[in-house]
C-alpha cells in the first residue's frame, strides 16, 4: 500500500465555519469507495463524524452547513478537556 492509498483525500470544500463567535473545521474526506465522510472538529479536539458517506463533498459539506444553521454551532462542540459532561 503506498502513502497517497494510506491518507485519505481531502476535500477542497473543507473550511472553517465561524458562527456567534465560535469555531468549527469542517472536513470532508474520500472514503476509498464511492463516497464522502463528513467529520467537524471543534476548538478543544472534539470530533463529531456522521455515520453514512454523502454521494459527494457538496452534499457534505451542504449538511454540516444545514445542521449549523438550524441546530446552531453548539450543538458541534464538545466539552473542554479536563471536564465532564452528564
Amino acid at each position: 500500500m503506498t502513502k497517497d492509498e494510506q491518507t485519505p483525500k481531502l476535500s477542497p470544500l473543507a473550511q472553517s465555519v465561524t458562527r456567534d463567535g465560535k469555531t468549527v473545521r469542517v472536513d470532508i474526506y474520500e472514503d476509498g469507495e464511492v463516497g464522502w465522510l463528513l467529520e467537524v472538529v471543534d476548538e478543544y479536539w472534539n470530533s463529531t463524524v456522521w455515520d453514512e458517506p454523502f454521494a459527494s463533498d457538496r452534499a457534505a459539506l451542504d449538511e454540516a452547513l444545514k445542521t449549523i444553521d438550524e441546530d446552531g454551532i453548539e450543538s458541534l462542540i464538545g466539552a473542554p478537556p479536563g471536564t465532564l459532561s452528564h
